[in-house]
This record gives structure tokens, C-alpha cells and sequence, in this order.
């Protein structure tokens, strides 16, 4: 007798196959899935049931050119036709799967819909079915337009379990061929604990394969790069075992051996209950461990609908938690264990290590001592580098860092570079593991008053020319000095101090604003202590001596206005209109001396 479904089942399947599902080769997972969930069912009334899940016709995938038939055969507990009934005709009814032993924490299958991808490469599917406990064999069929059908099979079945029979649409051809189907079942059932056959050949593994027997500790890590070459295309830099008692949880996580890209998420192979859940599931890790993939088994998490992803809950939450606490005991392992594999592990995902220094203390404690900084003395570790400059400072950028370094080195300040991402979190949060280890920022100001003066002589003789020069920089807010420092080889210095720039900001943002904001940020700007950028003219460099001793004051400015605009392009500093219209003035101005006859001297 025909029986119509409780729901528009074409709207369903359209549903699946446009929303819920991300392609129609899910149907193979959803038949392993029922197959596997019956065979759970049929041990806990029958342990010694079989347990054997081979897929062809009988017992395999029979492939049929014209029209293939894939058929997946169980040796699980079987159904009732009541049971077909209530199972197979009514879709979502997750409760009553449960009133009749179908436990949710037990079997794969949630929401009562898996049946029904098979109609997204089918037309129609058949279920014949005896059920372990009792009465004759049964047969199902379901239409794409919303019929079904139950009768007595023709004939009856040898022993408990089901057959699931799907006759694929001419447009779906290539997911029912043997090729397709084989790769499928060995990609989302390869883990599960008893044997999958498509026509014959084996598809699963006889356990997972961080839970194999070796007869060595480095015969299981070949083992394991194989097998991380295998999934994700690299040889790990080193392999972390992986256990969340509360999720049911074991697996792996592969160190990378390249540098990652923080931004990018990580995609994680996630198994469930043994069954494939995603390939590239995200947010099993910290976002701060980028630099792992991890092949893990669950038995406790749960799946969305699709069971393509994790359900975001409190349970996930501890468990991405506990999978980041054992990724940083191994690096703190690490750090006592195998100092040089520590170093290369630093050398190519610092960036991670920095993320967690940030709020992690161990972490805080494992950069200080091990990760490399570049200061003004050369690469080293902030421990050694407290010990060796106990008055250092740290540049909050490269730019800053890259113009000071050589200056502040010679004058006996040593500098950090802590113009990096997370570095300036970083050193300031070295006082929670050191009390004394307390570094401050360098203000371009203090270095100025480090600088040796010029010998008075030189000093006064210069005196009228740095009073021209000061003339012509005045314009561009900026005073100049002569002092004696090292490196000789640099002839001009730009200092601003941190009040200097933002004087110099408000002035900029006053000059480009309307009548009214000009009038605010003015009376504003009056507020603020009024702080000169300072350009510092080396007396040890020749090129200086030489300006200064030029007897054309105009000339001389105008040399002093172009080493102005080197020093704000050697400290890689903005240029402000003004700025850029000085260079070009003094740049020719000085071709056209030269041009004109002058003398290098």
C-alpha cells in the first residue's frame, strides 16, 4: 500500500543539497553511517554478531554503466516494520530513535536524515531489512517525489542486517562509479573498528595510526611523517601526541616545517566516533597554534546537521583549550629537552610563540630566554641582552630602530628592536616574570643629551654658520645643533621626541583643516608644550667639516637644508609638503653652484 511522506520531501532534498550539505558525496558517509550505527546496536544485544560491512551486490558496490547501482550491505541489528515505519518514513524524529535504543551518545546518526542524501544522487532507494530481534524480512522503497512504499521481501533474508540499494540518476553517474565510490569510503571510513570492502578491496586501516604498535619509538615516527605527508603534503618538524579524556579525544598534531601565515586558520582532520567529520575543520586549536595540523578522534563532541563541522559549545571550548595547554608543555619540554630542535622551531613559527608571550607566562619565559631579538649589539635574547645593557632601551618600530641602532650603540645605550608585531606587549610584560627586567623606550630626545659636545672651538667658529642654517630650517619647525658622536661616517641626525611628533601631528592636521577644526586644533596645539624636532650635525664626519667651513653662509645653509632631508629619509620619516619642496630646493641649489663653477671645497 502507498503511504506519502509527512513532508514535501522534494523541498527537503533540495534543502540538503543546496544548504545543509556541501556536495552529493556525502551520500557514501551517510550509508557507512547507518551501516555503522546498526552494527553498534547489533553488539550490544548480540556481542558476538558479525561485524563485517562489505558493499557490493549482495555483499559489495556493483557499478551499472547504464544506470549504476551502488548497494550497501550491514550485518547490524536490522529493523522491524514498525520500526521501518516509524525510522525511514518519518525525517528528524531524533526522539523516537531514541525510545526505541538508538542512543545519541552510542551511534553516529543525530537527526534522522541520512537516508535521505542517498536522493541526491538517486532517484529511488530500497532498504531490505531483517531485524535481529525477531520477525520476517522487510522491504522499503523511497521516491524523490514524496512516496514510499513497505512490503514483505520476495525473499527472505539469511541473517540479520540491511541492504541499501541506490539507483543513481544519469546526472550523477560519477559518484556511483567504482572509482568514486572506493576513494569515498576509504576517505570518511578508513578509521572505523571493523572492515569496509568496495567490490572486494579493503578500504579501511587496522587502526588509527597514532594508535599502531611499532617496534620502536622512530619506527612510529616514520610512521607518522608518512602519514602527515600523506594527509596534509609535508614531513612535521615534529609530531605531539594529543588526549582530551572528556571529548573521548586522541590524535596527533604535526609541527609544520615551513613558516605559516597567522591569518590563515588551520585546517584540522577530525574524525568522529572513527567516521571522517572534515577534512578542514577549523577552530580546534588556539588561534595562536597555526603552526600545527592535528588528526584527531573524538567519541564526545558533537557535529552540526551537515556533520561536516564541530558544534561550537562548552565542551569544544575546553577541549581547544586542553589541545593548546599540551602544545605549550611540549615547547616548554622542548626548551629543556632539545634546545637546538627549541631554536629551530623559533627560528620558523616565532610569531605563535610571541601571540601567547602576550598572555602566557611559561611563554613569557621561553621567549625571554631562547628567542633572538636584534638590538644594537647584535642578535641575542632579552635575558642576555638585560645582562649585558642593564640601562636598555627598546624602539617601538623598525624604522626608529634601524636609524638609532648604530648611534645609541656607540654612545653606550644598548637597543632593542621592538618594532615587530607583539614585541612591544612583549618587553612590557617582562616585569611579571623579572621584577628587574624592566626595559624602557627610547625617546630620540634622551639620545640627544648622550651625544658628546664639539670641541668649543669648533663650536664657536661654527656659530655663525648654525645660525644661517637655523634660519632656513626654522620655517620647517626644526632647530640644529652640533655635537661629536660616533659613527663618523654619519653626517646628520633627525631626533624628534614623542612631544615633538605630536606637536608636529596637530600642526599638520590644523594646516589641512576647515576654518573651524583649524581654529579648535590651533587653541589646542597652544595647549602643548612646545618641543622642536632637532637636526644634529656630526663634527666628526668630513662632509660636516667641510659645509662648515664653507665662507658662503647662503651655501652653507642651503648644504645643511639637503643633509636635513637625508636624515629624514635615512630614519625613514614622513615628508611633509614642506619637507619635500625643501630637498628639491637645496638638491638645486647646489647643482646650480656647480654648474656655475664652484669648487668641491
Amino acid at each position: 500500500m502507498e503511504n506519502a511522506f509527512q513532508v514535501d520531501l522534494r523541498g527537503v532534498v533540495d534543502l540538503l543539497s543546496r544548504h545543509l550539505y556541501s556536495s552529493p558525496r556525502v551520500y557514501v558517509r551517510e550509508l557507512l553511517q547507518n551501516a555503522t550505527d546498526a552494527i553498534t546496536a547489533r553488539r550490544a544485544i548480540d556481542p558476538a554478531a558479525p561485524t563485517d560491512v562489505p558493499a557490493e551486490t549482495p555483499a559489495k558496490v556493483t557499478i551499472d554503466v547504464a544506470g549504476g547501482l551502488v548497494s550497501v550491505r550491514d550485518t547490524g541489528v536490522g529493523l522491524t516494520e514498525d520500526e521501518v515505519h516509524t525510522l525511514l518514513a518519518t525525517i528528524g524524529r531524533s526522539s523516537k530513535r531514541d525510545e526505541l535504543g538508538f542512543s545519541r551518545h552510542e551511534f553516529l546518526g543525530q537527526f534522522g536524515i541520512g537516508l535521505l542524501s542517498g536522493f541526491l544522487v538517486a532517484d529511488e532507494i530500497s532498504v531490505e531489512t531483517r531485524s535481529a530481534n525477531g520477525g520476517h524480512t522487510v522491504l522499503w522503497t523511497g521516491r524523490s517525489d514524496g512516496r514510499y512504499s513497505v512490503e514483505r521481501a520476495p525473499r527472505e533474508r539469511d541473517e540479520p542486517g540491511t541492504t541499501v540499494t541506490l539507483r543513481a540518476r544519469h546526472d550523477a553517474a560519477e559518484w556511483v562509479k567504482e572509482r568514486t565510490v572506493t576513494e569515498l569510503a576509504g576517505l570518511y571510513g578508513a578509521l572505523l573498528p571493523f572492515e569496509v570492502s568496495v567490490n572486494g578491496r579493503r578500504t579501511t586501516l587496522d587502526a588509527p595510526p597514532w594508535q599502531e604498535t611499532h617496534a620502536s619509538p622512530a619506527a612510529r615516527r616514520d610512521a607518522l611523517d608518512r602519514h602527515s605527508q600523506e594527509l596534509f603534503g609535508f614531513t612535521p618538524l615534529d609530531v605531539v601526541d594529543l588526549s582530551v579524556p572528556e571529548a573521548g579525544l586522541t590524535g596527533v598534531a604535526y609541527i609544520l616545517p615551513a613558516p605559516a601565515n597567522p591569518a590563515v586558520r588551520g585546517a584540522h582532520r577530525v574524525y568522529l566516533k572513527r567516521m571522517l567529520l572534515a577534512e578542514s575543520a577549523d577552530g580546534l586549536l588556539p588561534d595562536w597554534a597555526f603552526f600545527a595540523r592535528c588528526v584527531v578522534d573524538a567519541s564526545e563532541l558533537r557535529p552540526t546537521a551537515s556533520r561536516e563541522a564541530l558544534y561550537e559549545d562548552d565542551l569544544l571550548e575546553h577541549t581547544r583549550d586542553e589541545l593548546g595547554r599540551q602544545l605549550r608543555a611540549w615547547l616548554v619540554r622542548l626548551a629543556t629537552t632539545d634546545p637546538d630542535g627549541l631554536r629551530a622551531f623559533l627560528a620558523l613559527h616565532h610569531l605563535g610563540v610571541k601571540a601567547l608571550a602576550r598572555h602566557d607566562d611559561d611563554m613569557l619565559r621561553l621567549v625571554d630566554q631562547w628567542l633572538e631579538y636584534e638590538t644594537s649589539a647584535g642578535p641575542m635574547t632579552l635575558a642576555q641582552f638585560r645582562r649585558s645593557h642593564p640601562g636598555g632601551r627598546f624602539t617601538s618600530s623598525v624604522d626608529e630602530f634601524r636609524q638609532l641602532a648604530a648611534v645609541s650603540g656607540a654612545q653606550g645605550i644598548g637597543l632593542v628592536n621592538g618594532g615587530y608585531v607583539y614585541d612591544a606587549d612583549i618587553l612590557s610584560r617582562l616585569p611579571r616574570i623579572d621584577p628587574d627586567a624592566r626595559l624602557e623606550r627610547l625617546d630620540p630626545a634622551e639620545l640627544a643629551t648622550r651625544l658628546g659636545p664639539a670641541e668649543p672651538g669648533a663650536e664657536l667658529a661654527a656659530r655663525p654658520l648654525l645660525a644661517a642654517a637655523g634660519r632656513a630650517l626654522d620655517p620647517l619647525g626644526c632647530a640644529v645643533v652640533l655635537r661629536d658622536f660616533d659613527p663618523a661616517s654619519l653626517p646628520a641626525l633627525y631626533l624628534t621626541s614623542r612631544a615633538a611628533q605630536h606637536h608636529a601631528d596637530l600642526r599638520e592636521a590644523r594646516d589641512a583643516s576647515d576654518e573651524l577644526w583649524a581654529g579648535v586644533l590651533g587653541a589646542l596645539e597652544r595647549t602643548v608644550a612646545a618641543d622642536r624636532p632637532t637636526l644634529v650635525l656630526n663634527h666628526r664626519n668630513p662632509l660636516v667639516r667641510r659645509v662648515l667651513g664653507l665662507p658662503d653662509q647662503a651655501l652653507a645653509a642651503t648644504a645643511v637644508e639637503s643633509l636635513y632631508g637625508l636624515a629624514l629619509l635615512h630614519g625613514h620619516h614622513p615628508l611633509r609638503p614642506a619637507d619635500t619642496a625643501a630637498l628639491n630646493r637645496s638638491f638645486l641649489g647646489l647643482l646650480d653652484w656647480a654648474v656655475q663653477g664652484g669648487t668641491r671645497d
